[in-house]
């Protein structure tokens, strides 16, 4: 056995023990973390136009379900297995396999289009009036959520029912028939492509289109004013389009930096399947597994640093429960 099989070896088995913390930990900070998103958004108290607060509301939810479908009901047993071998015998596998990746990708697709209904706001002023609306809003959520379910149907004719719990990658069963044919690693391989790598390449386009025409009017605005003024006041519009920008940037490039190595694992891993062999240490992909998951938990902590009336909201949130202790103690 070589030294850095040994090396490989014990980082995996350090990773495991950290699992064991870390799983648990984020789905009790993500769950309550996304609930209190979920409220506060919610009341419309926040200063955004309800267009932005459905995206926003769809995400966190989305966020939660993939919290409580992944991380309580798939990586903890995993972590603790010994505790859950009773779900060998579990029937359902391929169920929660359809919830899993449907929420999974609503939580993806759900970042795409609120990048999407920003760069149209921002950069697309005869269509935002049309598209920015919160009806248009409520079709666009719908409709990603119905193509996601039914795009992720298929998996319960490739996935068995039962979980598999003693080998990689510890989720439903498969055949070995199914799982060594060329129709499956295609599926898989689209499967990834399809969710993250194209919102990938998009939230990318979309965010240097929308850069580029922020840069380009804001040195003509501000050209503008100079000529007609003879200085530079504050702009409240380019402000506006600042503080947007911000917020859509923070949580795009949130999404591209914790999902990246899990992107990148995934795909590697299915183009081996078709003879294109990429050596991995095992893990890398379990380091991408757990960035992935904690992108489900860290909205609502970007919504505080850039949004004052959401810091406010919370705020109150944190102190009515405890006024209410104080004035029952009394």
């Amino acid at each position: 056995m070589s030294l850095g099989y040994l090396i490989k070896l014990k980082i995996l088995w350090a990773l495991n023990d950290v699992q064991k913390i870390y799983y648990p930990f984020v789905a009790a900070v993500g769950v309550p973390l996304n609930v209190v998103t979920i409220v506060i958004l919610s009341r419309g108290k926040c200063g955004l136009s309800k267009c932005v607060t459905h995206y926003l509301v769809a995400m966190a939810a989305a966020d939660l379900l993939v919290v409580i479908i992944d991380l309580i009901l798939r990586q903890i047993p995993i972590v603790y297995r010994d505790q859950f071998l009773f779900l060998l015998h579990v029937r359902i596998c391929n169920i929660h396999a359809i919830l899993l990746y449907a929420a999974t990708d609503c939580s993806v697709w759900f970042t795409v289009t609120f990048t999407f209904d920003r760069f149209v706001a921002i950069c697309c002023q005869k269509l935002k009036l049309k598209y920015c609306t919160e009806q248009t809003a409520t079709v666009v959520l719908g409709t990603v959520t119905v193509l996601s379910c039914l795009r992720n149907f298929f998996w319960y004719f490739l996935y068995t029912s039962e979980y598999w719990l003693s080998n990689s990658p510890w989720f439903c069963r498969v055949t070995i028939g199914v799982s060594r044919s060329l129709v499956w690693a295609i599926v898989e391989l689209i499967h990834y492509i399809l969710t993250p790598f194209i919102p990938f390449i998009l939230i990318l386009l979309l965010n240097a289109l929308t850069v580029r025409h922020i840069l380009v009017s804001s040195r003509a605005r501000s050209r503008l004013r100079v000529r007609s003024s003879g200085e530079s006041p504050s702009d409240p519009e380019m402000e506006n389009r600042r503080k947007s920008m911000i917020v859509l940037f923070v949580i795009s490039g949130n999404f591209i930096l914790l999902w990246v190595l899990f992107m990148v694992c995934s795909i590697l891993r299915r183009l081996d399947y078709l003879g294109y062999s990429v050596s991995l240490p095992t893990f890398v992909p379990e380091i991408g597994s757990m960035l992935q998951l904690l992108s489900c938990c860290t909205n609502t902590f970007i919504y505080a640093v850039t949004q004052r009336k959401f810091r406010e909201e919370l705020r109150n949130g944190v102190k009515y429960p405890l006024a209410m202790v104080v004035k029952l103690i009394r």
